[in-house]
């Protein structure tokens, strides 16, 4: 199915009469109530537009037209305004969406790790493309460009709790125990996975309960911070793990290494456990005479925490 059809555009094109019809007098009042909590937060109401926007959309399932006249009634803004932001957002559906998002990551380092061959495999098993729903209305699938979970390649989230290390037949076997009304368990977080209404009403501010259920960071997040904590690095002024303290600067041979002051703190080892100081002392003075360090390319580039490329004076974060 190339998700480009007739039918699967008239899904988007049509309005349900209900977008627009008013809520019934105790929806209303219990949204007004909600949001009495939500613009109580900020000091300027207008800046409540995101959580409000995800309030209605725990109510109809989407942002309806009716849930944009009352964000606009609500914090004295007008419908143009709301209907651009929520336009804006992927997370705000402009029509009736599923029980159940299913969201593959496609972006650059998933993709390469399957998740294309994820999309394209649940796609095909469900009979719908991109941001379509399964005529059941379990189901919603879409491509994210990164679920903030790199390190656990490819990802999928289902109503934003993660699954990771995913498959093309995990992933099938997910969304048929959904649609099924079986149990799910993400890898972390909650341990099970609400509505999409449910987690919409989470996402307008009001907690569940659910969040500290399962495991907050996996192995893979902490594995830089165990290693820190093994080989006792820390930086300076931080406490180390044996209560005491790092020096606030390395005594004159450290910070005197190769004649460059101001050298910057380094390891007690290195990663391989060898002891620092070869590859972190300064250039010699023939590689001084070419105006190069050992190892560099002549630019300006640094390699982050992230392993990303930075360059001075430049933000590079997507």
């Amino acid at each position: 199915m190339s998700g480009h059809d007739t039918a699967a555009a008239s899904g988007f094109l049509h309005v349900s009469p209900e977008s627009k019809a008013p809520y019934a007098d105790d929806v209303l009042a219990r949204l007004h109530e909600d949001a009495a909590q939500v613009v109580a937060r900020y000091p300027q109401k207008r800046s409540a537009l995101l959580p409000l926007l995800h309030l209605v959309q725990s109510v109809d399932g989407y942002v309806s037209g009716r849930g944009v006249s009352f964000c606009a009634d609500v914090l004295d803004l007008t419908e143009a305004e709301v209907s651009g932001v929520a336009t804006f957002y992927t997370q705000y559906k402009r029509h009736p969406n599923g029980e159940y998002t299913v969201g593959v990551c496609t972006n650059t380092l998933c993709a390469i790790m399957g998740g294309d061959a994820i999309f394209d495999r649940v796609s095909e098993h469900l009979g719908i493309g991109h941001d379509e729903t399964t005529d059941d209305g379990r189901i919603t699938l879409e491509r994210v460009e990164c679920n903030a979970a790199c390190d656990y390649a490819p990802v999928v989230m289902t109503n934003w709790e993660f699954f990771d290390n995913q498959t093309p037949e995990s992933t099938v076997a997910l969304v048929d125990d959904l649609r099924a009304g079986r149990t799910v368990t993400p890898t972390r977080g909650a341990d099970s996975v609400c509505s999409f209404k449910q987690m919409s009403r989470v996402l307008a501010g009001f907690s569940d309960g659910r969040a500290d259920e399962g495991v907050g960071a996996g192995p893979a997040s902490l594995l830089g911070l165990r290693i820190a904590h093994d080989r006792g690095w820390v930086a300076p002024g931080d406490q180390r793990p044996d209560g005491s303290h790092a020096p606030e600067e390395r005594d004159a041979d450290a910070g005197t290494a190769g004649g460059a002051s101001g050298a910057q703190d380094v390891p007690a080892a290195s990663p391989d456990g060898s002891p620092a100081g070869a590859e972190d002392a300064g250039p010699t003075a023939a590689e001084e005479s070419k105006g190069r360090t050992p190892g560099s390319t002549g630019g300006t580039g640094t390699t982050g925490s992230t392993g990303t490329a930075a360059t001075d004076g430049k933000d590079e974060s997507r």
